[in-house]
């Protein structure tokens, strides 16, 4: 019987499980600042419709309001993960709450623009009177802060760049007459191969909807005011209505894809080919999947030859930056 005692203490080998992206709290500031600068926006507009009895303003303030909400997940989501980063209630971290807020969003953004095409076909059949000098107007003030708003957060958007651990452990054991070797790694990642923080693009996407819907309007306000072909508003907001829900199913797809575990093949393959290339080596199993905007995590099983370790396999995976947990269980040729 092993006398506990005689142990390593196990503090020796704990490790961080904080997978958020390096750029996790500069993000969560900008999407704080664009929530404000939004919800401003959103209160000033309704409270100038209801003091000049404006429809055009009501309506844009309350669809402001939309995207405010879907930006305000986002800010929690940044608040959330972080505040929760060492909870040991989440085995891999809190990661991945970006793309469950992202994806969240996703389904807002859709229904935000169905909610536009069915209000242009409506006014496509049945034509209503516009206001088009204050409409202009108004499509301009919110255009000028969609632009500010895709600027604060575009800075961020696709630029973050991995945080490195540098923690690891190993043990073994016997099973079965066969060799069991289990090894833990945080390894150095600089980037991670189709990751990103899925939440600034949420966040981002909102805006620059938002900024299309704008242009478009201006565009076909303006058709409409000198050149009276009214029929082009609804038109465009069909069209704009179209191509937010493209940008919605890409970002549903991508979310997902994080949140069901989905693995990169591309990733598979770099790993399999590290390991098995020298030829001494099988792996048998393998299970990857992204723990965080930068981070991918990965259990190894591998057949391996005479004198091959889980240290010499954890050392081949070591050059696969995408790889920020491993953990690598080496069993015995027949």
């Amino acid at each position: 019987m092993t006398d506990h005692a005689s142990l390593p203490s196990p503090e020796r080998f704990a490790h961080s499980h904080d997978f958020l992206g390096r750029g996790h709290d500069r993000n969560a500031r900008r999407t704080l600042l664009v929530v404000a600068l939004t919800a401003v926006m959103m209160v000033a507009e309704i409270v100038a419709g209801y003091a000049t009895g404006s429809m055009a303003l009501l309506a844009d303030g309350f669809h402001m309001g939309t995207h405010a909400g879907a930006l305000g997940i986002a800010a929690f989501a940044y608040a959330y993960a972080r505040r929760h980063t060492g909870d040991p209630r989440y085995s891999f971290g809190t990661g991945k709450v970006g793309d469950l807020a992202g994806f969240a969003s996703a389904v807002i953004l859709g229904l935000v623009a169905l909610g536009i095409g069915v209000e242009s076909l409506q006014r496509l059949l049945d034509p209503v009177g516009v206001a088009f000098d204050e409409a202009i107007v108004v499509a301009v003030i919110g255009l000028a802060v969609n632009l500010a708003s895709a600027v604060l957060l575009g800075h961020g958007h696709g630029h973050d760049h991995g945080h490195g651990h540098g923690h690891g452990h190993g043990h073994g054991h016997a099973h079965h007459h066969h060799d069991h070797g289990h090894d833990h790694d945080h390894n150095h990642h600089d980037h991670a191969r189709g990751g990103g923080d899925n939440n600034l693009r949420a966040a981002y996407m909102h805006v620059l909807a938002d900024a299309l819907t704008s242009v478009f309007a201006i565009a076909a306000l303006l058709a409409g005011r000198f050149a009276g072909w009214v029929w082009l508003d609804p038109v465009m907001g069909i069209v704009g209505a179209l191509v937010i829900v493209r940008w919605s199913v890409v970002l549903l797809k991508d979310t997902a894809g994080v949140l069901l575990d989905r693995t990169d093949p591309t990733l598979v393959g770099e790993i399999r080919e590290s390991v098995e290339a020298p030829g001494d080596a099988r792996v048998c199993d393998l299970h990857v999947w992204r723990v965080g905007p930068e981070a991918h995590a990965a259990i190894v099983s591998v057949v391996a030859g005479p004198g091959l370790d889980c240290e010499a396999v954890r050392a081949r995976l070591a050059p696969v930056h995408e790889l920020a947990h491993v953990t690598v269980e080496c069993r015995a040729a027949a």
